[in-house]
């Protein structure tokens, strides 16, 4: 038998932060398919194409067919996915001011395959018009393959963080490291939060962000709130019990949680987490709403982040939340005006 400390390393359990995956070494697996048609539809939908022939704009994912996935194994990422996408697009010739249609086809988006190298057809209905399906063909080609590579390159980092996990020692650089001052702005600073235990014991941070809207605050406040308002910004089914100790689950199961305190138009408390935390483990989410001039100001307060995590999940209320709203709340002046 080995004596203590000098054992096989992939099986010491001291040296993990939360005795999970010893040196993750063995294989995992993460189902990346249901992210992927989210990420893809928000890479690839609303790309504008213009020049001297006019202007295009590439409208909805018509067709997505495919899956994705990340494996972990021995410490590195394996990624797997295949997908046959077809996208709208609809253009105008600047000289006449004709208006045409058409698709774009992607048959095989996978890891076998270079982005430079996937194959992208694209077809106009029939009619005049062919000045428009080559600028498809050649600038909006170009704009389709810097797209995919936005997704593949969120693929693999903002999906895959947390999925090698840290040991005790690189924790304890991690936070090290957080501890020095970095000169980031108040609205969007993280605080180490080492002895932060919530639910499983973990290493946690917390993350805190400023966000103004141009909504006053109690229209801020209802779309945390009221669930047609919640599906619309997440584009997604959701979950909402907006009372005490009501459940709360969106983007397909991915954020869940509960409602731990409602001041209307002022402030929420959330019980929340994401689906590939640790196991029962909870952050408190903290949200105050403050009235501006012809705005309204969003304090979030996010504590028992656990380390791993604390970029994707600083990504997911940036772009999921924040960005979203905006979006929704653009989309409902348009459409008073």
């Amino acid at each position: 038998m080995a004596k203590w400390g000098q054992g096989d390393p992939r099986w010491i359990v001291e040296e993990r932060a939360d005795a999970t995956n010893v040196n993750n070494w063995h294989w995992t697996e993460r189902d990346a398919t249901s992210w992927s048609k989210r990420k893809l539809k928000e890479v690839l939908e609303g790309l504008v194409v213009e020049g001297e022939a006019g202007r295009c704009e590439i409208g909805d994912l018509k067709h997505v067919e495919g899956e994705a996935s990340c494996n972990s194994r021995k410490g590195k990422l394996i990624f797997f996915y295949e997908w046959n996408l077809r996208l709208s697009w609809k253009g105008t010739v600047k000289e006449s001011g004709e208006k045409h249609k058409g698709s774009v086809e992607i048959p095989n988006l996978s890891e076998e395959n270079e982005v430079d190298d996937t194959e992208i057809n694209v077809s106009k209905k029939k009619g005049e018009g062919d000045v428009l399906k080559e600028l498809m063909r050649t600038e909006g080609t170009t704009k389709v393959r810097e797209a995919l590579r936005d997704y593949l390159k969120a693929l693999k980092t903002e999906f895959t963080l947390g999925m090698i996990l840290p040991t005790k020692a690189a924790v304890g650089q991690e936070l090290a490291t957080e501890r020095k001052p970095s000169g980031s702005p108040v609205q969007d600073s993280v605080t180490p939060q080492a002895l932060d235990m919530v639910g499983v014991k973990i290493p946690t941070v917390r993350i805190h962000m400023r966000e103004v809207f141009n909504s006053p605050a109690d229209e801020l406040y209802s779309i945390f709130t009221k669930k047609e308002l919640v599906q619309k910004f997440s584009k997604c089914p959701a979950v909402i019990e907006a009372e005490k100790g009501g459940k709360l689950q969106m983007f397909e199961g991915c954020v869940s949680g509960e409602y731990t305190e409602l001041v209307p138009s002022q402030r929420l408390v959330l019980k929340w987490r994401c689906q590939s935390w640790p196991e029962e483990h909870y952050a408190t989410v903290a949200l105050t709403f403050q009235d501006l001039v012809a705005q309204s100001e969003l304090e979030l307060e996010c504590k028992g982040v656990p380390v791993s995590h604390e970029e994707s999940t600083r990504q997911c209320w940036k772009k999921q939340y924040f960005e979203e709203i905006h979006l929704l709340l653009q989309q409902s002046k348009d459409s008073m005006e």
